[in-house]
């Protein structure tokens, strides 16, 4: 669990870091022009209908419309668990809706129809939103269902007696067909805190429940709390320390959101007095510095690459400068070891999400693959990310996938970069001389010009002066043609220009 808080408030973006034992594991980063919506509700109008994909794009009034799956208008109760960015909830179901008889998307949904949808994943890259017809609002020690009779409990609540105290606690307040999930923060509370949390859900839902008959379609009838506050909701526990704000005035919102949500916390609600910037002087930047990089180096000397695409990640591991000191297998065994726990730090700190591919190097003794699978999975028992993982294979691949909710850390600080187009390579300065001259012999072909004029980036003019200046020679003899190359600082290492004169 974590021990510090830190609140970076800027007036352009709010930054926050979570620190375990001075160990920064997550960064959440919230930007007033670009604010995240996961779990905003809105009331939205069905724009098409899809058979063939067996969805609907819904326009709740953003840029791109809304995804709807057909699983997600009807499904079982369980299915709330993974639309919470939560804490990878994992619920024991006590009672679960009647599935109903499956059936096709255009016999639920019709275009034109209005339906409140809930925001369940944050548009990423060229994806518009994906959301859900099931709406469920957090509370500080529950989570709200409406429309299911069904009580679920965190799977890290682990007391048998404790899940069941709290189990019938809820159903003493629950009202028909409104469900609830017991979140992990519930351990050890009273029937007072759980009937508080559930009046504020109630008047939430009300509140909801109006503005969806007053407002038209497309309308965000409910806006998520902002990064701070739902910090605080979320993840502010007994187990934290302290709360540390740089700023001011958001250190009073939050002390004042804490003295009405959780007054015994509220002496832990701190105000940053150093002139040193924050995220500067809890180590959190240049933390932020090494999950944009593409190589992170071991202790050891060994050393993994991430490569993240549009489908998925891969991380692939490396012995590097590492030696080791008896045996290769024991060597890389080390190695292995020593990535897997990187790699869960690493899959948390950049909050990598689908499909992810980790290469280990090839071991040959079957129990050295079984201890590598054994340690990923007890890194991975830590993240509040829901994870699956497949056995690793005999040359070390392991498949696996990590729930993603919202973009990654590098996708939301970077962009693609404008002189490679996001892949991360350039055409060599060589091979572009070599196109240039291919493009010298087509433009020379049948031309009555007795000039060409060759602009190129500077890189390329050097090599066409020095080391391939031969084969402009042989052009200019084999054409009776005359070259005239230009250089041009600003000009894309790849572009190139070739006129007749």
């Amino acid at each position: 669990m974590p021990s510090k808080i830190i609140v970076n408030a800027g007036r352009e973006e709010t930054r926050v870091a979570v620190l375990d034992n001075s160990l920064v594991t997550e960064i959440y980063i919230d930007r007033k022009k670009d604010r995240g919506i996961a779990g905003n509700v809105y009331k939205g109008r069905v724009m098409k209908v899809l058979p063939g994909m067996q969805a609907a794009f819904v326009d709740i009034g953003l840029e791109k419309s809304a995804f709807l799956y057909v699983g997600d208008v009807f499904d079982s109760a369980s299915e709330y668990a993974p639309m919470m960015d939560d804490e990878g909830l994992e619920l024991e179901v006590e009672t679960k809706r009647k599935r109903p008889q499956a059936g096709s998307i255009e016999d639920l949904l019709q275009e034109g129809q209005e339906i409140i949808v809930q925001v369940s994943k944050e548009p990423i890259s060229t994806k518009g939103a994906r959301v859900t017809t099931y709406v469920s609002l957090p509370g500080r020690y529950l989570v709200m269902m409406a429309g299911v009779n069904h009580i679920g409990v965190s799977r890290r609540i682990e007391h048998g007696e404790e899940r069941s105290r709290l189990r019938g606690l809820v159903g003493n307040f629950r009202k028909p067909n409104t469900g609830y999930i017991i979140r992990t923060a519930s351990e050890g509370k009273s029937d007072e805190d759980f009937r508080s949390d559930i009046d504020f859900l109630d008047r939430l839902w009300n509140t909801l429940q109006k503005k969806k008959e007053r407002m038209a379609a497309p309308a965000l009838l409910h806006n998520e709390l902002d990064l701070v506050f739902r910090i605080i909701r979320d993840a502010f526990t007994n187990d934290v320390d302290k709360m540390v704000i740089d700023s001011p005035e958001e250190h009073q919102r939050a002390k004042e959101f804490v003295d009405s949500y959780i007054p015994g916390l509220s002496k832990r609600v701190k105000l940053y007095g150093h002139d040193e910037p924050i995220f500067d002087y809890f180590g959190v930047e240049i933390e932020i510095s090494r999950a944009l990089g593409r190589r992170v180096w071991l202790k050891s000397g060994g050393y993994i690459i991430i490569d993240q695409t549009e489908a998925l990640t891969t991380i692939d591991v490396n012995t590097g400068r590492y030696v080791g000191s008896r045996s290769l297998e024991d060597t890389i065994l080390k190695t292995n070891l020593e990535a897997v726990r990187e790699i869960g730090y690493q899959l948390r700190l950049r909050n990598i999400g689908g499909i992810i591919i980790l290469d280990f190097i090839d071991m040959e003794r079957e129990d050295n693959r079984r201890k590598v699978y054994s340690a990923l999975q007890e890194a991975l028992s830590h993240d509040k990310a829901k994870t699956t993982i497949s056995h690793i294979s005999p040359i070390g691949l392991i498949e696996m996938t990590r729930k993603r909710v919202r973009e990654s850390l590098g996708r939301t600080l970077c962009e693609p970069c404008p002189y490679c187009d996001g892949r991360g390579y350039v055409k060599s300065s060589r091979t572009v001389c070599y196109e240039v001259l291919r493009e010298l012999r087509r433009a020379f072909t049948g031309a009555d010009e007795k000039k060409a004029l060759v602009t190129v980036n500077s890189v390329v003019a050097d090599m066409l002066y020095d080391e391939e200046r031969q084969g402009v020679e042989v052009l200019e003899k084999d054409f009776e043609k005359k070259i005239v190359i230009k250089a041009d600082p600003n000009l894309h290492q790849e572009q190139y220009e070739v006129v007749m004169v």
